[in-house]
């Protein structure tokens, strides 16, 4: 019985043994394995340029006028997400190890609602479609490069034009008047991956509105509302 346990016991020793073997030699490949750092010297242009294509998902952050609880008929006004479109170019300057200057340009489709709801299961919707120029200005911070990755975050502001403004709808009797410029601040992180010709870099980028955008009128579109600022969530998809 105890020469079965003493042979029991060297045949786990041995297979212990050879498993720690197996596993040293594995660890030691995968250290010393070789993988190509591509576009080495990326970091040594101090301009690089690039382009984009965004899928916001936009909306209009509403204030209240004391109306909305004495005049207006509507129980609540709200405005959905709605899902956009953006297109644009990238001029990155390259700052210090650690930090870039990025103007990104860009064309956005945009289609904002404000949607009213009454008593009795009635309801009306307000659109804004509109187009938007943007110009961005943004300070990124980058991370230390790991072989072919890096991560960054950015934060700065921009400032937007719309510049398909129809006045018959601003000036119309049941539209909702909103203003066509902006400036909002925004931020948000990203994640570079190196390629052998080209760099691409999906990041999620967040925007506030500071201006107000709402334009008193006198329909009933606007009673209620005394602002309108926008906020947006995009999905960029990045090629320099």
């Amino acid at each position: 019985m105890i020469h079965q346990i003493a042979r029991l016991s060297v045949r786990i020793g041995l297979f212990i043994l050879l498993l720690s073997l197996v596993c040293s030699k594995a660890q030691a490949q995968t250290s010393y394995k070789y993988i190509r750092k591509h576009l080495e010297r990326y970091d040594d242009k101090a301009i690089h340029y690039g382009f984009f294509f965004a899928v916001p998902v936009t909306r209009f952050s509403i204030g209240y006028s004391p109306q909305f609880l004495t005049a207006d008929s509507a129980y609540r006004i709200y405005s959905p997400n709605k899902p956009a479109f953006r297109v644009g170019f990238v001029v990155n300057t390259y700052l210090s190890e650690r930090f870039d200057l990025r103007l990104t340009p860009s064309v956005s489709l945009f289609s904002r609602e404000v949607h009213y709801d009454y008593p009795g299961g009635t309801s009306k919707t307000e659109t804004r479609e509109s187009t938007w120029i943007d110009f961005p200005l943004l300070l990124k911070y980058k991370s230390e490069r790991r072989n072919n990755t890096r991560m960054y975050l950015l934060a700065g502001g921009a400032f937007s034009i719309e510049s398909n403004v129809r006045r018959k709808d601003i000036q119309g009797a049941t539209k909702l008047s909103t203003g066509t410029m902006d400036f909002a601040i925004e931020y948000g992180i990203g994640f570079e991956q190196f390629f052998e010709y080209f760099k691409f870099a999906p990041e999620l980028r967040f925007s506030h509105g500071l201006v107000n955008l709402y334009r008193p009128t006198s329909n009933a579109a606007g009673v209620g509302i005394n602002r309108l600022t926008t906020h947006s969530v995009t999905l960029y998809l990045t090629f320099e």
